[in-house]
């Protein structure tokens, strides 16, 4: 058992823990006849915030020193040279997508009896991200500025600047920013900012045999999966260039 902790399942199951809990408060808002059903955006926003901050706990105690949980973080390190190989880096990214799965099938389990009944937009809103208006070139650039955002103000509240973090408490902050990201900039896309957030559960939603659903809106994928890779690459160049990583 040893040998399976380290970065790699740390990662893993960090990014597992990130969705159950994302996941899970948006199955509890929008599900028929569960105790949340027709919980607010507040509610959504808060609890995707403590799902970051459980899933940055959950990877650091199995092993993944750097609890990314997101494909993009992970590629704004590694064009800083944080992660030695393209190798270690996709290898990283692959356990997250994984765990990202993983995770949209146990939110299915955990809410069995409710899918039935529900809208198929509502089902796989709990799966994946969909924008408020649908309109490619603007939803994937609102992806890309969101991103953006998460990337520099990580490395904003880890910088030598700000003075240093006192352990534990490093979590909690980057809680606090995916919440303001969340008001601030959610609106538009439901705010991805993660390839495997989006990515992992939409494959979930697409071969769970989920009473009445819809189709996975594949043709919307791209913008959640993609946009956070470049906001994250273009994020990682403005670090580099501000000495922020």
């Amino acid at each position: 058992m040893q040998s399976l902790l380290g970065p790699v399942f740390g990662e893993f199951f960090g990014t597992m823990v990130l969705i159950v809990f994302g996941d899970g408060t948006v199955a509890a808002a929008l599900l028929k006849g569960s105790k949340g059903e027709g919980s607010s955006w507040v509610h959504i926003n808060w609890g995707w915030a403590w799902a970051v901050v459980m899933g940055i706990f959950a990877a650091q105690a199995m092993g993944a020193p750097q609890a990314d949980i997101n494909p993009a973080v992970t590629l704004a390190k590694f064009m800083a040279g944080v992660y030695p190989t393209a190798a270690l880096a996709l290898t990283i990214m692959a356990a997250q997508i994984a765990g990202a799965f993983v995770g949209g099938v146990i939110v299915y389990f955990a809410y069995l009896n409710h899918w039935e009944g529900t809208p198929a937009g509502l089902q796989l809103a709990v799966f994946s991200t969909a924008p408020a208006r649908r309109n490619y070139p603007c939803n994937f650039l609102t992806e890309v500025i969101a991103t953006f955002f998460l990337i520099t103000m990580i490395l904003c509240i880890f910088s030598k600047g700000v003075g240093g973090l006192a352990p534990g408490v490093g979590p909690f902050q980057v809680g606090g920013l995916i919440y303001a990201l969340g008001a601030a900039l959610g609106g538009p896309t439901g705010y991805s900012m993660n390839p495997a957030r989006d990515f992992g559960p939409r494959v979930a939603h697409l071969i769970l045999p989920i009473p009445g659903k819809g189709d996975s809106d594949w043709g919307y994928a791209w913008v959640g999966t993609i946009g956070p890779w470049v906001g994250a690459a273009i994020a990682s160049v403005f670090c580099q260039a501000f000495a922020l990583i």
